[in-house]
This record gives C-alpha cells, sequence and structure tokens, in this order.
C-alpha cells in the first residue's frame, strides 16, 4: 500500500464522516418541528455507508479501495407519535399534530460518535505525514 493510498482512505472516511455530521445537525435542527400530518412530518436522516472492498465498488468520487462511501440516506423508520392539541395551528382536522420522529438524546451518541471517527482519521493523516517527513529526512543523511 502507497502512502498515498493512506491519504485517499483516510480522505473517504473523512468525508463520510463529515456527511454523518451534516445530517445530525440537521435532525437536531429539526428536533422541534411539527406537521399538520404524519407523511409531512419530518423523518431523521441515517447515513448508510459502503465499504469499498473492491475495484468494481470505486467511483471518481471514492477512488479508494479500503475506504468508505456514503451509499445513501435514509429516513429513520422510528414511527412518528401523534398529539392532541388541537389548539395548535397546525392541528389537523382531528386536533392532532405529528412532531418529528428525531430524538435528541441518540443524535447528541451520533455526534460524538462521528466527531470521534473524524478524530481518528485526522490523526491517520497526521502520522502518514509524519512519518514522511522523518523518512525524508533519513535519506538526507
Amino acid at each position: 500500500m502507497s502512502i498515498g493510498n493512506i491519504f485517499g482512505i483516510a480522505g473517504t472516511a473523512l468525508n463520510a464522516q463529515l456527511v454523518r455530521m451534516n445530517a445530525t445537525a440537521s435532525n437536531l435542527a429539526n428536533a422541534g418541528t411539527t406537521a399538520s400530518s404524519e407523511a409531512e412530518a419530518f423523518k431523521a436522516k441515517r447515513t448508510v455507508f459502503k465499504a469499498l472492498v473492491n475495484e468494481n465498488l470505486t467511483n471518481a468520487g471514492a477512488p479508494y479501495v479500503g475506504g468508505v462511501k456514503v451509499d445513501r440516506m435514509q429516513d429513520d423508520s422510528t414511527p412518528i407519535q401523534a398529539i392532541y392539541d388541537p389548539s395548535n395551528p397546525l392541528a389537523d382536522a382531528g386536533g392532532y399534530i405529528y412532531p418529528a420522529n428525531v430524538n435528541e438524546v441518540t443524535e447528541m451518541v451520533e455526534m460524538m460518535a462521528s466527531s470521534r471517527s473524524y478524530q481518528n482519521n485526522v490523526e491517520v493523516v497526521n502520522t502518514a505525514r509524519q512519518l514522511m517527513l522523518r523518512t525524508l529526512e533519513l535519506t538526507r543523511t
């Protein structure tokens, strides 16, 4: 494995974790929203990753075998709980509103996990860079 592959693989992981953090931030931003129907209610988004285990899975956006890519964004399947609030202007004919299915605690755990993964991959890049610099220093003497 070349040093370029190390940077490339870590780069795919950094990109994937950034997408995951953005999805979590969007979920948290919409945590308090309500809608007048279950279909209109905000559903939390989850990133689905795919490991790039062979050449057939790579593409221009993620060209490194061993890396990871975001396969798709998927709605959280947690059911929307209707709340009876006939005084709410968004209430339907039956007096119900439909809040987002976002659990703030789950989102904070997601944010911490993606942040840690991002930090770990930054450390991989920094370590590889330091090893390259040390190798260059050895060749000078």
